[in-house]
């Protein structure tokens, strides 16, 4: 029963949305909070420095760097691995430009546990490919970032994750639809194994392809419900903007 009202919960979003649409639900009691953006429609960006080349790192320093162009924070999250000085784990675009490279080959955590994949923001669209499949494709990305692994391939969740694993964090990740229309961030409110968070995003929010952002350090901003998780600075952030009220 769980399962039907949340995945009609998805939809009467989808109808609802206006820049960012979140919510609450359950799914195999665990709680998440799902938050949908038109990515047809809405100025879904991704963030790291500021115009001096200083680490933003927390949505607080997003919104600042935004306010003199009239212009706000509607909704973010951490958006991707990074290293000690924040840098981006994997492959990084940030309008137009790349920062790091794609990173094709296996490698150690969770990052490097294959598949993995890139989230790319593109005009009109958002989309979640696996790392190889982005390669041959190379679609013309205005941001990406690479993290992993992959939460959903194609509609079957990583071949690596299992029902029993003893592994629990608290999670985010996003998953689009086969259009690229629809960009689903969620982030859990309890402690989730991969599988209880890959199923989340195959069965209940109905994306084939789903990207792990991280566990541990997951944070999210809401203006909406003023939410802003606070903590330690962050490395890539991906959010979206709407204009200040009155601009």
């Amino acid at each position: 029963m769980i399962r039907t009202l949340a995945t009609l919960g998805a939809v009467l979003w989808a109808a609802q949305a206006g820049a960012v649409t979140c919510e609450k639900l359950t799914h195999e009691d665990k709680r998440y909070t799902v938050c949908e953006v038109d990515a047809a429609s809405e100025d879904l960006r991704l963030f790291l420095n500021d115009e001096n080349g200083d680490l933003l790192g927390h949505f607080s320093s997003v919104n600042e760097a935004l306010e003199p162009g009239g212009k706000r924070l509607a909704f973010a999250m951490n958006a991707g691995m990074y290293h000690d000085d924040r840098s981006p784990v994997g492959h990084y675009v940030e309008e137009g430009e790349e920062v790091m490279r794609v990173i094709p080959n296996p490698g150690p955590g969770n990052f490097g546990l294959l598949p993995n994949g890139v989230f790319c923001i593109r005009d009109g669209r958002a989309d979640v490919f696996e790392t190889l499949d982005f390669v041959d494709q190379a679609p013309d990305c205005r941001f990406a970032t690479q993290s992993g692994p992959m939460l959903v391939i194609d509609g079957e969740l990583h071949p690596r994750f299992l029902p029993d694993s003893t592994s629990l964090y608290v999670r985010n990740g996003v998953g689009t639809s086969a259009d690229g229309s629809r960009a689903v961030f969620a982030i859990s409110e309890d402690y989730v194994t991969f599988h209880e968070f890959g199923s989340l995003f195959r069965d209940v929010l109905e994306t084939p392809n789903a990207l792990f952002f991280d566990g541990n350090i997951s944070r999210m901003y809401d203006r909406a419900s003023n939410r802003s998780d606070v903590g330690f600075s962050l490395g890539p952030i991906v959010g979206v903007v709407e204009e200040t009220p009155g601009n």
